[in-house]
């Protein structure tokens, strides 16, 4: 039937009583998610260690300590430190050591380490719920050979990754389908309400994405940690996934969940029921305006809630403005779902309902412009705030994929514009004749806007019967007698079952039209597929703004307070045993007088006794330098140099010159922040 619209009394009375309670609510809500989500750069990195990556140092360190670019969530056994034959030796304790804004965790290591190489291996969960891992080695006294092979897989991989993926895929999807098609019922196609397909599209999504949240609270554990399925029976490791932010939300998500299930509940119980018992569009209309309006209300707090979830967890939490990310997040993760969700919906109806007006299609075409001007600005915005160049749009992982996105958006639209002709040649088309007092589905008069291929009378009539009932009036169905052989029965129920399919096909590709538009609809649907899959696993990939930060990072060392700062320098002058790597250390690392050390190891390992190599410092932004310093040889494959003097603060550029036979040479240089 066709939808109308609530009385304007009846709305403002709503309206006066509802809006009030949903703003509070609302602003609760977003205040609680802005105070829990901190400013931080989305996809923690590690930004330095003590002891460096590829460090010889002459006596064991007290503890080893790791430095991240954002707050990290570590355990007792995040960083593990071995000895060449591979047992630890940490105590197993984790130590805090952030101050301010310097995020800094470490481990105590035994004392009397003897010489040799130990590999630290570390794990972290970043602000942004995905868990990052790494290992690097360092040494004492003299590299040694070392048992201990580095991890190859990341945290988060194997099967176990694989697991949670399929959920967050799963996750997304039941979502937008849960969503979308609501909104397609309330919004475009009120009498789709008490219709099998749509009931049976609806809550099979709220299983998924219930079952999806399930499966990921569960795989948490094993996801962020040891990566088998066992721990996933670790009632500890759940507890404490509970107290993370990540936890919260999931829980939220589920609570969120009950609420929607009611909704569906009475969407599908009660409101459907009052369509089906109205008699007349007005009465139809008078029935069930109010409901329309509570559910309305009532669906777009749960799902705003429900996006929030997400919002809260992941992306948007995290890097530069959270404050507007976040609201900026869930409408777009809502117009999404409304705009992709309400497409299955439409294409469900299309194909299994033949009944659906012309009008219920319009008023999609509408919903489905006001979600894509809402999916464009927001989308416009969280592409600036996680690229914030070109650079890192067209030169990063998460900017290709990003442009792909845009890519299959702009062909979605192309085709939904398809769709949109189709619709308007639908409305072009004369109506079909008035079928009073008739059954179709639904009570029918002359005033309703019904397609021309009304759902026919059910019976078991033959073909030629069928082709004789289309004055509109019902056909005589077979005798309700039931044959007492079951085989038999079974076989005319299948025939009878078969029968009606083929008239309701034969129905359904009597307009040309509604074909048209069947086609390009199931087109959008293939296009939305692909589409939601690309948002989901830039859900999951390092933004490109925080890839470029990291590569800034990788090129200036920074030193710390009261520690040398340490660099490792690969280079290759192209000559024969060309390649090696120089370690340069310089102590303390502070404006004034400085001794530097380095060394010099060949591409296996072993001291590399070079012909020359000399060090240049520059100050670029004050216009000093170069300054040259020409070390002493110490010992084969190490220089010293005392009085090294740096007389002002800044970001000191080390050029080191390295020349590997008469000819073959090199200069590698890396920036360090002094002072």
């Amino acid at each position: 039937m066709t939808a109308t619209a609530p009385a304007p009394s009846t709305a403002r009375a709503l309206a006066t009583a509802f809006l009030p309670r949903l703003a509070l609510v609302l602003a609760a809500l977003l205040a609680t998610l802005f105070t829990a989500a901190s400013p931080a750069t989305a996809h923690a990195a590690l930004t330095a260690s003590d002891p460096t990556d590829g460090a010889v140092v002459a006596t064991a360190p007290a503890q080893v300590s790791l430095s991240f670019s954002e707050q990290v969530a570590m355990g007792d056994d995040s960083i593990r430190v071995l000895d060449p034959q591979g047992r630890r030796v940490d105590t197993g304790e984790l130590r805090d050591m952030c101050s301010g804004n310097t995020v800094r965790y470490g481990t105590a290591l035994h004392s009397g380490l003897p010489n040799g190489t130990y590999t630290v291996a570390w794990q972290a969960v970043s602000a942004d719920s995905h868990p990052i891992s790494g290992a690097f080695t360092f040494s004492i006294g003299a590299p040694s050979a070392t048992e201990v092979s580095l991890p190859t897989t990341r945290a988060g991989g194997g099967t176990v990754g694989i697991a949670y993926g399929v959920a967050r895929y799963a996750a997304y999807a039941g979502f937008t389908v849960l969503v979308g098609g609501a909104a397609f019922i309330l919004l475009c196609w009120r009498r789709g309400a008490a219709e099998r397909p749509l009931q049976k599209l609806v809550v099979r999504a709220w299983v998924t994405l219930t079952a999806a949240t399930l499966a990921m609270l569960v795989l948490r554990t094993p996801y962020t940690g040891s990566g088998r399925f066992a721990d996933a029976f670790d009632l500890a490791g759940l507890r404490a996934v509970l107290e993370t932010k990540t936890g919260a939300s999931l829980v939220s998500r589920l609570l969120l969940l009950g609420a929607a299930a009611l909704f569906v509940a009475v969407l599908f119980g009660v409101y459907a029921r009052r369509l089906q018992g109205a008699g007349t569009a007005e009465d139809t209309a008078k029935d069930t305006d109010d409901l329309t309006f509570g559910l309305a209300i009532g669906g777009a707090v749960v799902s705003g809630g429900i996006a929030a979830t997400w919002a809260l967890s992941e992306h948007a939490s995290t890097g530069i403005q959270p404050g507007l990310a976040m609201p900026a997040d869930i409408l777009h993760l809502l117009a999404v779902a409304t705009w992709l969700g309400g497409l299955s919906a439409l294409l469900v109806a299309l194909h299994k309902v033949p009944g659906i007006e012309r009008s219920a299609v319009r008023r999609f075409s509408r919903v489905a412009f006001v979600s894509v001007v809402v999916l464009a600005v927001t989308g416009v915005y969280q592409a600036w705030r996680q690229t914030g160049s070109w650079s890192a749009l067209t030169g990063t992982e998460y900017g290709r994929l990003l442009l792909l996105k845009v890519a299959l958006v702009a062909v979605l639209l192309g085709v939904a514009y398809m769709s949109r002709k189709w619709t308007a040649r639908l409305a072009e088309a004369p109506a079909a004749a008035a079928k009073p007092d008739v059954k179709v589905g639904a009570q029918v008069t002359a005033g309703d806007d019904v397609s021309r291929e009304t759902r026919p009378d059910v019976s078991g009539a033959s073909d030629a019967e069928g082709a004789s009932g289309g004055s509109g009036v019902s056909r005589e169905t077979e005798p309700s007698t039931v044959p007492a052989d079951p085989e038999r029965a079974a076989q005319l129920a299948r025939q009878r079952a078969a029968l009606e399919n083929a008239r309701e096909k034969r129905v359904r590709d009597a307009d040309p039209d509604r074909a048209g538009l069947r086609r390009s609809v199931l087109v959008e649907a293939a296009i939305a597929v692909v589409l939601l899959v690309v948002t989901t696993v830039l859900t999951s990939t390092e933004p490109g703004r925080t890839v470029e930060q990291e590569a800034a990072r990788g090129s200036t060392a920074t030193a710390v307070p009261d520690r040398a700062v340490k660099i490792t320098l690969p280079f290759d002058t192209g000559g024969p045993n060309g390649k090696g790597s120089v370690r340069l250390e310089l102590d303390p690392g502070r404006v004034g007088a400085n001794t530097l050390h380095l060394w010099a190891d060949s591409g296996d390992g072993q001291p590399f006794a070079l012909p020359e190599i000399k060090v240049a410092f520059t100050l670029p932004a004050k216009d000093i330098g170069p300054l040259p310093v020409v070390p002493d040889q110490a010992s084969p494959g190490h220089w010293t140099a005392s009085g090294v003097q740096l007389p002002l603060a800044g970001e000191w550029r080390i050029d080191v010159t390295v020349r590997t036979s008469d000819i073959d040479q090199t200069t590698v240089q890396k920036t360090v922040k002094i002072g």
